[in-house]
């Protein structure tokens, strides 16, 4: 299995922030609510205390998730003129009887269909690697069926 996380330069200082955020602010707000929690007495019936650990355990676990993209990161940095698709690529694409998509294909840890980011390990990002403008690629769905698109442009 691929270790690498493929990392846009915007989606490494994404997470480089959130990381700052969650070990800085993040790890005070959370130091401050264990103390009045524990300040209250009796933990062991402290409602305000087993949540405030449930959150350190998130918070920990987020931060050591991170520390792990980050380590095992290579950044994608978008090519002027794209030959053929690959990740970092912006391909616009068309299916019989739709407007045309256009997609960024990036890293799995920066996936966001709403963004119009798609991984390069999806369906469409697999079937996409590789083709140039003009390919006709058929994309195996996960529920058995198929699609059809013509690529149009790449950027």
């Amino acid at each position: 299995m691929n270790n690498i996380h493929y990392l846009t330069p915007e989606g490494k200082d994404k997470l480089v922030k959130e990381l700052h955020d969650l070990t800085t602010k993040g790890r005070i707000d959370l130091s401050e609510r264990l103390k009045h929690a524990i300040s209250m007495g009796d933990l062991s019936e402290n409602a305000d205390y087993h949540k405030a650990k449930e959150d350190q355990g998130f918070l920990e676990g987020r931060i050591q998730e991170i520390e792990t993209i980050l380590r095992n990161s290579e950044v994608i940095v978008a090519q002027d003129n794209y030959s053929e698709v690959s990740i970092g690529a912006k391909i616009t694409i068309k299916e019989t009887n739709y407007e045309p998509e256009t997609y960024h294909l990036v890293g799995s840890k920066e996936t966001n269909p709403r963004d119009g980011k798609i991984s390069h390990e999806s369906p469409i990002g697999k079937a996409l690697l590789g083709h140039k403008v003009g390919d006709l690629v058929e994309v195996d769905l996960p529920d058995g069926d198929k699609i059809q698109f013509e690529i149009l442009t790449i950027s």
